[in-house]
């Protein structure tokens, strides 16, 4: 589904991502880590176009994106969420949602349609999966931490996306709330038969979903394979635990 091939991304002569490769096959769920300034977020923007590469290739089901605009990417059937919780505070679970349903279905400059009216069952269809019904009335400034990162991959969902990019989500989570996380990312795989594509510091998630794992270290890609590869690669262990040559 998605394959990244050498690529590179500068920014005034700094290399953040320098010959990275990836696969995703479709289905799959795959994890990206590294120590912090590895290149990961970089890694992710370059994808879906938040930043434009300065070499490589990005294919994505067999065509390239490289250097397209975020919302052609989008539109391709590409969605994110990010690390620093990007929601509209002000307006409710539901019109969070709602309002993303619009923009995906070309609505959003239409000033003649009630649209408070307009996708409500398509909006509680995705509360519904991602476990917010109940709160769907609420203020989503209001929302704990925790929920307003999955209020994020609602609104996420709401694009329909193929190939679904999580960035860290569950930064700044307490264990129960990564916890329910974890049910709802398997969740999205095996009920809606999402791609999903992440990266995040906890080991202890990475290793007990994802079916592949990629290493990134200083911009680069040093390993991609199944957990049990990775976790026994020398390189690997060296740029996680500082072993000496």
């Amino acid at each position: 589904m998605l394959e990244v091939k050498a690529l590179g991304v500068s920014f005034n002569g700094f290399l953040a991502v320098n010959n990275a490769n990836l696969i995703v096959e479709s289905g799959e769920i795959v994890a990206v880590i590294g120590p912090n300034g590895a290149g990961k977020t970089t890694l992710f923007n370059a994808i879906t176009g938040q930043v434009k590469p300065n070499a490589g290739s990005i294919i994505f089901n067999e065509e390239s994106i490289f250097g397209l605009p975020p919302h052609h990417i989008c539109r391709r059937g590409i969605s994110r969420s990010y690390q620093v919780v990007n929601i509209f505070p002000r307006l409710t679970v539901f019109e969070n949602v709602q309002a993303a349903l619009f923009c995906q279905q070309r609505r959003t400059f239409n000033l003649f349609l009630p649209a408070r009216s307009l996708l409500v069952k398509e909006t509680e269809d995705i509360l519904d999966s991602m476990g917010l019904s109940e709160k769907s009335k609420r203020n989503s400034g209001l929302l704990s931490h925790g929920d307003q990162k999955v209020l994020e991959i609602a609104i996420a969902l709401a694009s329909k996306p193929k190939l679904l990019i999580l960035d860290e989500p569950t930064a700044g989570m307490s264990p129960e709330e990564t916890s329910v996380t974890i049910k709802l990312i398997k969740k999205l795989s095996t009920d809606l038969g999402l791609t999903i594509l992440f990266c995040e510091h906890d080991m202890g998630l990475v290793f007990s979903i994802a079916e592949k794992i990629m290493v990134m270290s200083h911009g680069r890609s040093i390993v991609q394979g199944v957990p049990d590869v990775v976790r026994k690669n020398e390189e690997v262990q060296m740029a996680y635990l500082g072993r000496s040559e």
